[in-house]
């Protein structure tokens, strides 16, 4: 695959130049029907690139990372918007759609039916590497660190990354619209596509002959403010955290039921700068004032080789032996195994204790 000449994200987006086709596979924790996604799906292809879509069957909102497999091998309800009845398998394609499908999983788990099972069975050219995974646009922002492990919108996208896949989670600021609904292309689902679509091309753009589109296991958070056309906001590179909210939960003394509300005032322990350009603005901030956020995060959760962490590493010199080599990779040999050199497979084990 060869891509076009360097752009950045601070150029005029809407000027960028196609760039080359790529592989490209959709994800969404809001439904395979979501007007936000189908659109997306629709404008990408139009653009030249080659484009599957795997998602979940209903919505599957708030479901962060988790990887969560159905248990019957038929749908006990219809899919979203009635797209394919109950009784269908709980996996397969739209039925007026071979490249959209879906499956009865949390977004994560698509993400991995879609690389472990359909790419190798129904795209087999694809070799299972796609050259880019992108989630949404979502139905509402996911702004802040605390919806890095909330959202399925980041969770199917932190899955591809996992997997060596370059993710990208888009989320815009419009309400829900079943993909029936967008009649014509001025709508907001249609201009958050459009949006995305450009912000896809520049990455595409950006990226030289032979590279992946992102360094392995890097991903990007990219938020979009509400639009009244399908004009380009201006993009601002951002980080997760600055100004960002967290929850609280909230008890209603009349349906002695609890929802979310936002910490007031905001969370010093969310907001706090440990990783990344700690100038750079915070993307609750950016969107707010009417940008568009991109954020960049890596899977990698270790903190940083610095002071502090060096001092939470010390309350424990009593039990790891002291000082900087104490477990250091250079001296810490041991690892558990059985017969044969056989991993225990209870440490192998998900969750709920299930061997994966």
């Amino acid at each position: 695959m060869r891509f076009g000449l360097l752009h950045t994200l601070t150029t005029a987006l809407s000027l960028v130049s196609p760039s080359h086709a790529a592989r490209i596979l959709m994800g969404n924790d809001d439904g395979f029907g979501s007007g936000n996604l189908r659109e997306f799906y629709r404008l990408l292809k139009e653009a030249g690139h080659d484009v599957i879509i795997v998602a979940p069957v209903i919505n599957q909102s708030a479901q962060g990372g988790r990887s969560d497999f159905t248990t019957a091998a038929n749908l006990t309800a219809p899919g979203q918007y009635n797209i394919v009845p109950a009784g269908a398998p709980s996996v397969g394609p739209d039925p007026n759609d071979s490249h959209i499908w879906y499956y009865n999983g949390t977004p994560a788990a698509c993400t991995f039916v879609a690389l472990d099972y359909v790419l190798p069975r129904y795209f087999p050219d694809w070799n299972q590497s796609p050259d880019l995974f992108v989630s949404g646009p979502n139905f509402g922002v996911n702004l802040g660190p605390i919806v890095f492990t909330l959202t399925g919108t980041l969770g199917a996208t932190y899955a591809a990354v996992s997997r060596s896949i370059p993710g990208i989670a888009f989320s815009a600021s419009n309400d829900a619209i079943a993909y029936t609904n967008v009649t014509n292309s001025s709508n907001p689902a249609t201009w958050a596509a459009s949006v995305s679509v450009n912000i896809v091309e520049a990455f595409l753009n950006g990226t030289s002959e032979g590279q992946s589109v992102l360094p392995l296991g890097y991903g990007v958070n990219v938020n979009i403010p509400p639009l009244t056309s399908d004009a380009m906001p201006e993009v601002v590179r951002s980080r997760l955290t600055g100004e960002a909210d967290t929850d609280i939960a909230v008890f209603n003394e009349t349906t002695k039921l609890f929802k979310y509300g936002n910490v007031v005032p905001k969370a010093a322990g969310v907001n706090a700068c440990i990783n990344g350009d700690c100038n750079l603005p915070g993307e609750t901030w950016v969107v707010q004032g009417g940008s568009i956020s991109v954020s960049i995060f890596t899977i990698d959760y270790d903190a940083p080789d610095v002071a502090y962490t060096n001092s939470v590493f010390a309350k424990i010199d009593g039990l790891t032996g002291g000082g900087d080599e104490g477990n250091s990779s250079t001296t810490y040999k041991k690892r558990v195994v059985g017969k044969n050199g056989v991993i225990p497979e209870k440490l192998l084990s998900g969750r709920d204790n299930i061997a994966r």
